[in-house]
């Protein structure tokens, strides 16, 4: 299974080589994956279908650079009330944001979105870990979780696998690792 960006430029199947048949695919803005108690979603709903009766054995997030879901994302100001349909949806990737800012606010607004695309990707990662169905065939081996980033300018893709083992996942605050990281050109 590959959840990716809608925007025209990610299309998993040239990216990655898929034949038509070979992954089932989510595309949405900023390729996000919102946590199990935001509630239902076509997300949610295709992630349950891929992982229960699909019975998938990976699933790949994949970002890219210059991704305008994630610049907004950035640019919402967090005590201003918005009514789009974009914002709400970005805002399922704050956590990523905040850990962004912590980490980077001494870099430029552009370099901070860089960041962020890339901890967008372990964010939805670790949000995957909130469904039971996902979690549980996590946890007994059955599926793997994989982060991808696409960078338009340099055509190079990086693969990384969320490590099970060493994640925390709470109301509170979450942590992960990542294993098995790859480079192609």
């Amino acid at each position: 299974m590959v959840i990716a960006c809608a925007d025209s430029r990610v299309c998993p199947s040239n990216i990655l080589g898929f034949q038509p048949g070979e992954a089932f695919m989510i595309r949405n803005i900023a390729n996000l994956v919102p946590l199990m108690k935001n509630g239902p979603s076509e997300c949610n709903a295709a992630l349950e279908f891929a992982v229960t009766t699909l019975e998938v054995e990976n699933i790949l997030v994949i970002g890219h650079s210059s991704c305008a879901g994630i610049e907004n994302l950035m640019k919402i100001q967090e005590d201003v009330e918005s009514r789009s349909f974009i914002n709400k949806w970005v805002t399922n990737g704050n956590v990523a944001k905040l850990r962004t800012k912590a980490a980077t606010a001494h870099l430029s607004f552009a370099q901070q979105c860089r960041f962020c695309e890339k901890e967008s990707i372990n964010q939805s990662l670790l949000n995957m870990l909130s469904y039971p169905w996902i979690e549980d065939k996590v946890r007994s081996g059955l599926l793997s979780l994989h982060g991808g980033y696409y960078n338009f300018s340099s055509c190079t893709f990086e693969k990384w696998t969320l490590d099970f083992n060493g994640c925390t996942v709470n109301e509170e605050s979450s942590s992960y690792v990542i294993k098995e990281q790859e480079f192609w050109s």
